[in-house]
C-alpha cells in the first residue's frame, strides 16, 4: 500500500480533478438549484449533469425512484473528504514510522566512511552507459578495451568518437584491441582516421576474449549476459589486476593496425583466417561459433569454408575434416 504510489479510485480521480469538476458542473449549479428551491429533481434531468450523483448531490427520493431529493453540499463534501483525509492521515503516520525506521542506519551511515562494491551488477543498457561516462570522467591517465566482433554500427562509432574526444582533451592514453576483421570495416577506419591526433593505439587479433573496458586499472567493465544488457562492474584491486594482465596477453600478441597481419600461409596456400577456420572445424565448432570466434559474419565464413573446400578436394563437410587432419595443415599448433 504505502510503496504503491497512493492509488485513487476513477470516481475520486475524477472528482477531484479541477478540470472535470468545472466542466461538469456549469449545468449542474443550476440543477442544483433548481431542486433545492422545488425540493426535488427529475432523474430523467439530472442525467445532463453527472457530476450531482458523482458528488452525492442528489439520492433517490425514496417515495418515487423517477425523482431525485437535493443533499446538503456542505454533507456531500464531507462525506467525499472524509475517505481522503483518512488516507492522508494514514501515509503521514507510514512517513514518520519509516523515517524513525532508519534513524538508526542513518546515524551510522552519517559516520560510517563510503563504501565502495568491489563488484556491482548494472542491468540496462542506459544504466550501464551511465556507470561507463561516470568511470570515463573519472579517468587520469589510460584506458584499455577489448572490443570482440567484426565492424560496429554508426551509433557504436559515434558514441566511441564522443569518449574518444572527451579523453584526448585531457591527454588520457588509449589501448583497443579488435579483431582482424575491421581491417574491413570502413567505419572502423573511419574513427581511427578521426583519432589519429589522440593518444590512441590499436591493434587486432584473430580471436579474442568478451568485451572488457578498464579505467586506470581502478574499476573495469564486462558483460553478465550473451545480450549485454546485465554488465558487472569491478572496483576489487584483485580482479582488476588479472583483467589487466589478461588484456596485456592480448596486447603483446595483436598486430598494430597499420602494420600487415603476419599470416604465413599453409601447405596448399591456405591462409591464415582459414588456418584458424579449419581449425576450429577439426574441433567441432559449427559455422556460427566460429563466425563469432572470428568476428565475422555467418555467409563470409562459410565462403571461407568452401574455398577451404576448394584448396582442399573435399566434396563434403565430413571429408573436410578427414582432409584437413591428413593435410598436415595444423601440425604447427600441435
Amino acid at each position: 500500500m504505502f510503496l504503491g504510489g497512493g492509488e485513487l479510485t476513477t470516481d475520486r480521480a475524477k472528482a477531484t480533478h479541477p478540470h472535470s469538476v468545472t466542466t461538469l458542473c456549469d449545468e449542474g449549479a443550476r440543477l442544483y438549484a433548481s431542486a433545492l428551491s422545488v425540493g426535488k429533481v427529475a432523474r430523467a434531468e439530472a442525467e445532463a449533469a453527472p457530476c450531482l450523483l458523482e458528488f452525492a448531490l442528489l439520492h433517490p427520493d425514496p417515495d418515487d425512484p423517477a425523482w431525485l431529493r437535493p443533499v446538503p453540499a456542505f454533507a456531500a463534501l464531507t462525506q467525499r473528504l472524509h475517505p481522503i483525509e483518512r488516507e492522508i492521515q494514514e501515509r503521514r503516520r507510514l512517513s514518520v514510522e519509516l523515517a524513525e525506521a532508519f534513524e538508526p542506519f542513518m546515524a551510522v551511515s552519517a559516520q560510517a566512511p563510503p563504501t565502495t562494491h568491489s563488484i556491482t551488477v548494472v542491468e540496462g543498457i542506459n544504466r550501464i552507459n551511465a556507470s561507463i561516462e561516470l568511470a570515463l570522467s573519472e579517468c587520469q591517465s589510460e584506458v584499455l578495451t577489448i572490443q570482440p566482433g567484426g565492424g560496429r554500427s554508426e551509433v557504436a562509432l559515434n558514441i566511441a568518437m564522443e569518449r574518444g574526444n572527451m579523453l584526448m582533451q585531457r591527454g588520457v592514453a588509449m589501448r583497443t584491441l579488435y579483431q582482424h576483421t575491421v581491417r574491413h570495416s570502413q567505419g572502423t577506419l573511419n574513427y581511427v582516421a578521426r583519432m589519429a591526433e589522440s593518444k590512441m593505439e590499436i591493434r587486432t587479433l584473430e580471436e579474442l576474449v568478451e568485451r572488457l573496458m578498464i579505467f586506470d586499472h581502478t574499476v573495469a567493465f564486462i558483460p553478465a549476459t550473451e545480450d549485454r544488457t546485465v554488465a558487472l562492474e569491478l572496483r576489487h584491486p584483485v580482479i582488476v589486476k588479472y583483467l589487466v594482465k589478461v588484456f596485456e596477453q592480448f596486447w603483446h600478441r595483436g598486430t598494430p593496425l597499420q602494420e600487415q597481419i603476419p599470416y604465413d600461409p599453409g601447405p596448399e596456400g591456405i591462409s591464415g583466417v582459414r588456418h584458424s577456420i579449419a581449425k576450429l572445424l577439426v574441433e567441432g565448432h559449427v559455422d556460427e561459433a566460429i563466425a563469432r570466434r572470428l568476428g565475422m559474419n555467418v555467409r563470409t565464413c562459410r565462403s571461407h569454408i568452401a574455398k577451404l573446400s576448394v584448396a582442399l578436394g573435399s566434396n563434403s563437410r565430413a571429408q573436410l575434416g578427414y582432409l584437413i587432419a591428413r593435410s598436415g595443415i595444423l601440425e604447427s599448433d600441435s
